[in-house]
């Protein structure tokens, strides 16, 4: 059982399911061809049935199934499947649509034209022939092969053990790589790479990203990413924007992609498309996928590439047979099997010519010395009484040789009348004698030869062939010859068959990959935190305007002794940089937090975050994708301050990274991005504020500690750094208390002194006994704010509703408190974050609550 079956399995591997690494052709494709070419099935002459050819290549050379080698012959014959066909098919060959072929009666093939250069020269005793399967027929093992087929086609195929997948390459790129090796035979792969760059698919599409090329080019294994090629414009009926699929990834189903698109969109897996159809044509593939309006065109094609084979995985496996041994190749040794076959097949095709051309030349000679003793041969001819008498005299004379030394070279005069060179027939001294094969072609020759014109043509003709002889026999002992004509032959296909033939399939150096971000719909969101870390996000679109000194209305529930900590607006795309109490900083992408209702707390950022024990998240920076920041700004609970280089936070760990270096009972208050240029105001809950310019704070290491920012009692504490740009001079500060009160207050009003001092007064609240300030942003007139509770009611009103007050002033009131609820967090919303239904509900909104609720200024 072992024996036989591993008999069995070298028989597929080498008889079978593998390709040969000289033609790049399986048994049964080099059957078909053979027995079309033997058939007279060219490509200038008329086609024949399809059911002619199989029945042919079955009862000849390949005893197997007429199913399995009709099969072959379609794919041979599919535009969509070769890259260069080699059979000229005429009927329904099947489509990219995944349909099937007609039957083989309906349908007529003959050879291509590109197919001629793969079976040239074959009767020219250029490769071995072997017996077929009974022994009653002839047929090649190998093609002679013009063309490095198995890198132009591509191979696919699965033996016992192994498997092969070579995918098409361009014609002219192959042929460039080949004319480098040859001319440098110790050329790197990376250099045949720039000549060489990738596969090139008969459907086009685009290869996403290169380091699967390389792998397979130097290992003979990899992996490649495709693409389909999709555009994006606008329906003539609408504003609406269209997806157009014009090139899909090679062996891919139009058909089955378009039902799958269908089927996901209808499900509601694949949202924003309203309608798909198929308005492919002879001019070309042209799918059309409709989107509804408002729909985001890149994440719905993000969507496609993610969940459907509109990106497929192509993976390329070279192995060949090699000296009747299966072996996998890197794309050097390819071209250089390819390339001694040919030096291989040149050879054996010179040799062939030069004997044929001796022999000729041998008739030729014979032919001139009739012509040169015209007369005396004429005479022994009549005077024989038969043809056998004639031939044996003939053959007896030495005849005058003057014409044939005066055409032959010195040199190979010489070698002639050489006296070791034991002959029977030939140049002698004392004339030419002629041989059998000589005195019978004197004798067969015709009167008319006898003529002036035809003696010329005959000289003409020997002049002719000596002159190949000896360029044969030239090439044939010089390498370099060889090699040249290797290179010539090469570039005359190049110029045949690649003039016109561009590259189909666009290579991307860098793969664009399909991350969970560019699947989410790019909005705004309000982000929530709570104290116990509780976060999540809600479409900002949730929240309207009301008037100063509303109500608000419920935005979280919240468990006991928990509220909402803070809150910012982002886009779902932005990245979060959350920095904890412990001075550890975590990256965060907001689309990962949970999308809750009005009403709902979120989840614990511990579910996303590889938070320590009693670690807390103190402070959340969204990054923006148009952050133009250089360096991060913290300060701590305990008024230390540190600057830091942006880029050192540029590598993300899933466990985190050090932001700062913490005293004992220290924590992190706040963090912003500034550029070197701004002005710092840190707020203690006192009601005190120290400004001072940036540069005052040296930038440190990310692990350092800092330095001082502002001086502090014990009982007071840091609850806000801001950061004030050179060209923000027009931004006003939002001071809050805990028992709802505020004003604005331009920035201007604030001097800037040296860090490290106690500072001014910003918010007196002597009025109303000792209040906490919880809060100090930096606003404009045309922001809104979301103010916010300890037990999680919201409000958002505009900034414009709130007065402005000089430094030393108390404010007004901006939320109505009961007696036992207190303000514990402000968010801003800047301009242009709010919508028109949002501004239109503002000016309908019950006003009762409004007055009842507002103080006057005074």
């Amino acid at each position: 059982m072992r024996q036989s079956y591993l008999d069995y399995a070298m028989s597929v591997i080498v008889g079978r399911a593998l390709p040969d690494v000289r033609d790049g052709l399986k048994p049964v494709h080099r059957r078909i061809l053979y027995a079309m070419k033997d058939l007279g099935n060219d490509w200038n002459k008329p086609y024949k049935k399809s059911a002619r050819i199989t029945g042919d290549v079955i009862g000849k050379y390949h005893p197997h199934g007429d199913a399995a080698i009709y099969h072959a012959i379609v794919r041979m014959a599919q535009d969509f499947s070769m890259r260069y066909p080699l059979i000229d098919g005429q009927g329904n060959f099947g489509s990219i649509d995944g349909d099937s072929a007609a039957a083989m009666r309906y349908t007529e093939v003959r050879l291509s034209k590109i197919a001629h250069e793969l079976l040239a020269d074959i009767d020219k005793e250029t490769v071995d022939f072997g017996p077929n399967y009974d022994e009653t027929e002839e047929q090649p093992l190998v093609f002679p092969n013009r063309l490095p087929n198995l890198l132009l086609n591509g191979s696919e195929g699965i033996a016992v053990g192994m498997a092969t997948k070579v995918p098409p390459h361009n014609l002219t790129e192959t042929i460039n790589a080949c004319q480098a090796l040859l001319r440098d035979p110790d050329i790197s792969v990376g250099a045949l790479m720039e000549l060489l760059p990738g596969p090139d698919f008969p459907t086009g599409g685009i290869i996403n990203g290169n380091t699967g090329i390389i792998d397979a080019y130097k290992n003979g294994q990899g992996s490649l990413r495709l693409r389909g090629k999709v555009e994006i414009e606008r329906t003539e009926e609408s504003s609406k924007q269209a997806l157009i699929v014009t090139e899909l990834p090679y062996q891919v189903s139009k058909a089955r992609l378009i039902e799958k698109i269908a089927a996901l969109a209808k499900a509601g897996s694949l949202e924003g498309i309203s309608n798909i159809r198929d308005e492919s044509d002879k001019a070309g593939l042209r799918v059309v996928i409709e989107l509804k309006s408002g729909a985001n065109a890149e994440v719905v094609e993000n969507n496609l590439y993610n969940k459907t084979n509109l990106e497929s995985t192509y993976g390329i496996n070279l192995v060949a047979i090699e000296n009747s041994q299966p072996k996998r190749f890197n794309l050097k040794e390819l071209l250089n099997g390819y390339l001694r076959h040919r030096r291989e097949v040149i050879t054996r095709k010179l040799v062939y010519e030069l004997r044929k051309a001796e022999e000729r030349a041998h008739i030729l000679e014979g032919q001139t010395i009739a012509l040169s003793n015209l007369d005396e041969m004429i005479a022994i001819i009549r005077a024989s009484s038969r043809t056998a008498q004639a031939k044996e005299r003939l053959m007896e004379r030495v005849w005058k040789s003057d014409v044939i030394i005066k055409m032959l070279s010195e040199e190979t005069v010489k070698q002639q009348l050489n006296p070791e060179n034991i002959k029977k027939f030939g140049l002698f001294e004392d004339g030419y004698r002629l041989s059998d094969t000589q005195a019978t072609a004197i004798l067969q020759m015709r009167l008319q030869n006898l003529t002036a014109l035809e003696q010329e043509k005959v000289f003409e003709e020997y002049a002719d062939i000596l002159e190949q002889i000896d360029r044969t026999q030239k090439i044939l002992n010089s390498s370099e010859l060889l090699i040249e004509e290797v290179s010539n032959e090469l570039t005359q296909m190049s110029e045949t068959y690649g003039k016109d033939d561009l590259r189909r399939t666009e290579i991307n150096q860098f793969a664009i990959n399909v991350t969970d971000e560019g699947l989410i719909e790019p909005e705004d969101v309000v982000v929530t935190i709570s104290r116990e870390d509780y976060a999540k996000q809600q479409l900002l679109s949730e929240y309207r305007a009301q008037h100063r000194g509303g109500k608000g209305k419920t935005g979280t529930k919240l468990k006991v002794d928990d509220f909402v900590k803070t809150m910012f607006v982002a886009n779902t795309r932005n990245t979060l940089l959350c920095f904890t109490n412990r001075g550890k900083v975590y990256w965060l992408k907001v689309y990962n937090l949970k999308r809750a209702g009005r009403t709902a707390k979120g989840e614990p950022l511990v579910n996303r975050l590889s938070l320590d024990e009693g670690e807390k998240v103190t402070a959340v920076l969204p990054i923006r994708n148009d952050e133009d920041a250089e360096y991060v700004f913290m300060a701590t609970r305990r008024g230390t301050v540190k600057k830091c280089k942006f880029d050192k936070f540029s590598r993300p760990r899933s466990n985190g990274l050090r932001a700062i270096s913490l005293k004992s009972k220290d924590e992190l208050v706040n963090v912003a991005f500034t550029d070197g240029k701004s002005d710092i105001l840190l707020v203690s809950n006192a009601g005190r504020m120290v400004r001072f310019d940036e540069n005052q704070v040296r930038h440190m290491g990310r692990t350092a500690a800092g330095v001082k920012g502002i001086s502090l009692k014990d009982t007071e504490s840091v609850i806000a750094m801001m950061c004030v740009g050179s060209d923000e001079s027009d931004l006003e500060a939002l001071l809050v208390s805990s028992d709802g009160y505020g004003k604005r207050t331009n920035v201007e009003d604030f001097p800037k002194k040296s860090r490290a001092n106690k500072g001014v007064v910003v918010l007196p609240s002597h009025k109303r006994g000792k209040i906490d300030m919880v809060a100090t942003l930096l606003v404009k007139s045309t922001d809104e704010v979301m103010l916010i509770t300890h037990d999680g009611t919201l409000i958002r009103t505009r900034v414009d509703a709130i007065s402005t007050y000089s430094r030393s002033a108390a404010g007004v009131k901006l939320i109505g408190l009961d007696d036992d609820t207190r303000l514990v967090d402000v968010a801003v919303i800047p301009a242009g974050e709010s919508s028109e239904d949002d501004e239109s509900s503002c000016a309908s909104q019950d006003q009762s609550d409004t007055e009842t609720n507002a103080p006057s200024d005074e």
